[in-house]
């Protein structure tokens, strides 16, 4: 039992530790982030009236778009210039002889020897983005446009029954004052464009009036005979009576 409590106070112990860690890492990240929405808003703009009454239904919406982006830096800098400092080391301490050695340090701090031209990279940057948003709208009330769609096929019924009652009309009066014209005898001369208003129209007889002809009598031999002996009686003189 000793042992164990022992064992157990050893590992249970405090352990001294020394870490050393160093990290420093270093990110950077530049960018520009530039959003475009197109919004297409739903209107009324398809429903259909007929006659007062209106209906819509689904209707397919489609927007094509073009959008174009530029960006650039100012002042504009193609090159720059990096100097070259002088890192030569030549002296700056001694050997065991007294003889110049280098040190670790640059003989001629901040000596620019020549400048370096780097390129910056700098560049204009331009884009074009197009599309076609397309969005369909569907009425939730089916009932409410079957019923107008009815009302509306009723609607172009009765306009039509209208039309058709009115060219009726039209043509009734158009063939009672072309009759009545040509009864009296005035018509359009045939090359005269408006000739063709009265082309159609026939004028007939009416019922029970007999229009004037004339008919031809065939006569047999016996009646020729009777009709020529009656001729000559008529012809000879009569003889004057006696007294």
């Amino acid at each position: 039992m000793k042992r164990v409590l022992a064992a157990l106070l050893l590992f249970a112990g405090p352990v001294n530790a020394q870490v050393s860690s160093t990290a420093a890492p270093v990110a950077n990240s530049s960018g520009s982030v530039t959003n475009q929405a197109v919004q297409v808003v739903p209107s009324k703009t398809f429903s259909s009236v007929i006659n007062g009454v209106s209906c819509q239904g689904a209707s397919l919406t489609i927007n094509p778009f073009l959008s174009s982006t530029t960006g650039w830096s100012s002042p504009y800098e193609q090159y720059y210039n990096e100097p070259v400092y002088d890192t030569i080391d030549l002296a700056g301490a001694t050997d065991l002889e007294g003889n110049p050695v280098p040190d670790g340090r640059p003989d001629n701090p901040g000596n620019v020897l020549f400048y370096k031209p780097i390129r910056t990279g700098q560049k204009t940057n331009f884009s074009v983005n197009g599309g076609i948003t397309a969005q369909i709208s569907i009425p939730l009330d089916r009932s409410h446009i079957r019923t107008c769609r009815k009302a509306a096929e009723k609607q172009v019924q009765l306009m039509e029954a209208s039309l058709a009652d009115k060219r009726l009309n039209y043509e009734i009066a158009r063939l009672r004052n072309c009759g009545t014209l040509m009864k009296e005898g005035v018509m359009f001369h045939p090359k005269s464009p408006y000739s063709q208003i009265c082309a159609d129209v026939v004028l007939t007889n009416p019922p029970g009036v007999l229009p004037p002809h004339t008919h031809s009598i065939p006569t047999s031999s016996k009646t020729a005979g009777t009709s020529d002996a009656a001729k000559q009686t008529q012809q000879q003189p009569s003889s004057p009576a006696s007294p």
